[in-house]
Order: C-alpha cells, then sequence, then structure tokens
C-alpha cells in the first residue's frame, strides 16, 4: 500500500514538472469510497493528508475511527443530508444547485461557521451527472453574494469517460478557461484557487491542465469492494 501512495505522489511530481508547475501546489485527495477505515488509517499513517468520500452515511460511519486526516465531501450532496456533514469536512466538492446553495448556507449559518465549497460543473454536457452547465455559472455566481456563510474555492468536474487520457484534456483546458475568466471579477468569497479535476485514469492530463486537486481512489487502494 505505501508503494502505492509514493507512486501516485512520484507521478504528480512528474506531470507538475513537466507543466512547470510545483508539485507542492498539487494536492492528492485519497477517494476512500467502499474502503475500511483500517486500509484508511494506514495510508494516513504512510502519509496520506486528505481522503475524499463519496456518501455522507458512509462517510460518518468512518469518522469516529479515522486517524487525523482532512475529509472532503466529493459526491453528489443531497439538501436534507447537509445538515450531517456542513460542520465536519474541510471542502464540499459538488455544489451544483440553488437549493443545495441555500441549504449549506442556512446550515452553516446556525453553527456560525464559513463553509468551503467547489462549484462542479457538468464540463462534458452528459445527462447522467451532476453539476451546472458552464453558460449558468456566472447567474449562479450572482447568487454566492446572498449566502455570507459560503466561500467558493473554486471549480470541480468529472471528465467525461474516454480510453485515451489525453482525450480528456480538452475538458480540463476548458475548465481551466472558465477559472481564468472568473479569476478576479468577484468579492473575496470567490475565489479561483482550486480546480478539482482529474482522477486515477487521467489525472496526470489534468495537471498538465491546471488542476490543484487530483482524486484518486483506484490507483490508491486497489478495486473498490
Amino acid at each position: 500500500m505505501d508503494d502505492k501512495l509514493l507512486e501516485i505522489q512520484g507521478r504528480i511530481q512528474k506531470a507538475a514538472e513537466a507543466a512547470g508547475r510545483a508539485p507542492e501546489d498539487i494536492q492528492l485527495i485519497g477517494v476512500s469510497k467502499t474502503v475500511d477505515a483500517e486500509r484508511i488509517n494506514a495510508m494516513i499513517d504512510r502519509g496520506l493528508a486528505r481522503i475524499g468520500e463519496n456518501r455522507v452515511q458512509e462517510l460518518l460511519s468512518k469518522l469516529p475511527e479515522l486517524h487525523p486526516v482532512e475529509v472532503h465531501l466529493i459526491g453528489q450532496l443531497q439538501s436534507n443530508k447537509v445538515h450531517q456533514i456542513v460542520d465536519k469536512v474541510a471542502l464540499i466538492h459538488s455544489l451544483d444547485r440553488l437549493s443545495l446553495m441555500e441549504e449549506i448556507q442556512r446550515q452553516a449559518a446556525k453553527r456560525d461557521i464559513v463553509m468551503p465549497v467547489l462549484i462542479e460543473i457538468n464540463i462534458g454536457r452528459e445527462q447522467t451527472k451532476g453539476g451546472l452547465m458552464e453558460e449558468d455559472l456566472p447567474a449562479f455566481l450572482d447568487r454566492v453574494v446572498d449566502c455570507p456563510n459560503l466561500e467558493v474555492r473554486g471549480l470541480m468536474c468529472i471528465a467525461p469517460p474516454v480510453a485515451d487520457p489525453e482525450a480528456a484534456r480538452p475538458y480540463f483546458t476548458r475548465m481551466r478557461e472558465l477559472a481564468e475568466g472568473i479569476r478576479g471579477q468577484h468579492d473575496s468569497r470567490i475565489q479561483m484557487a482550486h480546480l478539482s479535476m482529474g482522477m486515477s485514469h487521467d489525472f496526470e492530463a489534468a495537471i498538465r491542465e491546471g488542476a490543484t486537486m487530483v482524486r484518486v481512489g483506484r490507483a490508491l487502494f486497489g478495486a473498490r469492494a
């Protein structure tokens, strides 16, 4: 297991250097969906600093057993589950609709916290995936001003499945262009510091196009149960 972590870290470093970027600017998020707490803890003990969980109930069941680690919610989030995790995760990657934005604001305000989020973009315009269409992003960002307990840190996407990772690069390029077009156009609660994109099969292509967070599960933990 430790060899897998070192291997992924090495691949991140190589991809970053090839793109003229600093490897330390890219955060590895270990996607721990269906991985038991014991295996996650073993990876944390070897140096994994961040994990990403897809499902609220699975996350809540593991939290009491996990060693200290930064936890991200990376899967689709139902509004009625927000109250269960809003004060337990460092970042929500999958904000994609106004009703969810309003509920995160409501629950964060109740706890007197500011919740960092990423806005998920349906960059491949796939009917089976969540996320905003890119043309809806400007109006969506305009609504953030009504949510003082919410802070947008950047964008997230899941590229369409492709056999060749290089075929995903145009989607990652477009994500970078979207972020660049937004950067500096809003107040301090809308930042474009992060692009969460790239998974086990295409994270190196994502890094070459500006990813600051890569979500790696299978390549790190092995095939899902």
